[in-house]
């Protein structure tokens, strides 16, 4: 046994020293010690993001919630924005519907659809405007909540500038021969998805009410999100805005349920990012913190929850806008971001998306999408409702041109229902490993 020693006038600082070593050596980059450049340059980020804070909200859930002043927000750091003047509003919207249109090639069964959409009623969702930072405080007008990056998070990424952008998806040729007891068909490296996909008109919005879940994310570096999603491009050079909830620790630092948006213009190669990590989507709801968690969340056998996404481009200004939950204009991507899709999207994806670096492996990663149920209609699986598009017609419509699809269907599969229901719905999930897909 060791022998302790004391000192009674130094403690305090010793143990406070040793604090810090700790802290700093349990940081890792790439198998070697954190260097003093990449310290330095978290601090700086750190005190950069927090320099325009007027008030400072703390969040029960250990969140710290800056109002920053609206025009000193990030979104004003890319060099394509130098002078950007902020739409607060946008004027024009198209949320209005036309609930008939796309309907005239689903069958009809009034029988069948009677008792299918008495099944719907009894299990209908309640739609979430809420975070758990605003049980805390609001944000004046004339600021933006913005959620505080946490050094912890930044100190752990392979690089500050790629920190809240998704890894890069390359072309996975021949993915299935990795794992022969999978039937994979993963078209881009290390992402599943399990999506309903539209295409074949020049989309300028897309909307859904996503069922709210927390799957489990086994590793710190991986993902689950769903969300609504715009796309134009090859899909290995694509540009995209989306919305949606996510689970990234890697992002985030937790496993909860946060609310995020995402863009890129190069298939997330050297653009793009979640929420307000990097410069870009102008924000303009004092209400809203992207990335803070959703409040409250479905579990099993209790009451099922969602949230309302609408994406849609303002024909004059060609801004992509966001709106959740019917009324909260949250804010908007400039086209001056974008090459293409600041003209229109070519296809609209709505489901779940998986990240891994055992994706279409052995073994599979655990990670669930949605709330880690195969799709049902019955069960309690994750779904998607009350879908739309608007094209070039005057109001949001009904997809009609659609396609169900599963990178690896043993993992996390799909199920469309648009026979005998009025409004079409998605079902999409999975638990990802499992005696199918091991």
């Amino acid at each position: 046994m060791g022998k302790v020693l004391h000192f009674p006038a130094m403690g305090s600082t010793i143990f406070i020293l040793l604090g810090l070593v700790v802290t700093v050596y349990g940081f890792v980059d790439h198998g070697g010690p954190l260097s003093r450049q990449k310290i330095l340059e978290v601090e700086r980020k750190s005190k950069h993001l927090r320099r325009h804070s007027l008030k400072t909200i703390q969040s029960e859930d250990g969140d710290v919630i800056d109002c920053i002043d609206i025009n000193k927000q990030p979104a004003f750091d890319h060099p394509a924005l130098k002078g950007h003047k902020i739409q607060m509003a946008p004027t024009y919207n198209s949320a209005k519907e036309n609930i008939t249109a796309g309907t005239s090639n689903r069958t009809r069964n009034n029988a069948k659809s009677g008792k299918v959409m008495k099944q719907r009623a009894e299990g209908s969702s309640l739609t979430v405007n809420s975070q758990v930072w605003q049980k805390s405080g609001r944000c004046p007008e004339g600021t933006i909540p913005v959620r505080r990056i946490r050094k912890g998070d930044l100190l752990k990424t392979h690089s500050i500038e790629d920190y809240g952008r998704k890894k890069p998806s390359f072309s996975h040729q021949h993915v299935g021969q990795l794992n022969k007891n999978l039937e994979s068909f993963v078209q881009l490296k290390n992402h599943s998805k399990a999506i309903l996909l539209a295409y074949g008109y020049r989309y300028l919005g897309a909307k859904g009410d996503i069922k709210v879940c927390n799957p489990f994310v086994e590793k710190d570096d991986e993902y689950s999100t769903s969300q609504v999603a715009l796309l134009t491009g090859p899909y290995n050079d694509f540009e995209c805005v989306e919305a949606g909830w996510a689970v990234n620790p890697s992002v985030y630092g937790d496993r909860q349920t946060r609310l995020f948006v995402y863009w890129t213009a190069d298939a997330s190669k050297k653009t793009g990012c979640f929420d307000l990590t990097c410069p870009g989507f102008v924000q303009t709801s004092n209400e809203i913190a992207l990335g803070a968690a959703i409040y409250p969340i479905s579990i099993p056998g209790g009451l099922p929850y969602q949230i309302t996404i609408y994406i849609y481009k303002d024909p004059f200004t060609n801004n992509w806008w966001v709106q959740y939950g019917e009324r909260t204009n949250i804010g908007y991507w400039p086209p001056e971001l974008f090459e293409t899709i600041c003209y229109h999207a070519e296809s609209v994806e709505w489901g779940g998306e998986v990240y891994s670096s055992t994706i279409g492996h052995t073994p599979h990663t655990a990670t669930q999408m949605g709330n880690g149920q195969f799709a049902s209609v019955f069960d309690e699986s994750s779904s998607i409702k009350r879908m739309r598009i608007h094209d070039n017609s005057e109001a949001l419509k009904i997809p009609e041109w659609v396609a169900d699809f599963s990178d690896e269907y043993n993992c996390y599969d799909v199920w469309y229902v648009s026979d005998y229901v009025e409004d079409p719905e998605f079902y999409y999930g999975g638990p990802g490993r499992n005696p199918k897909c091991p």
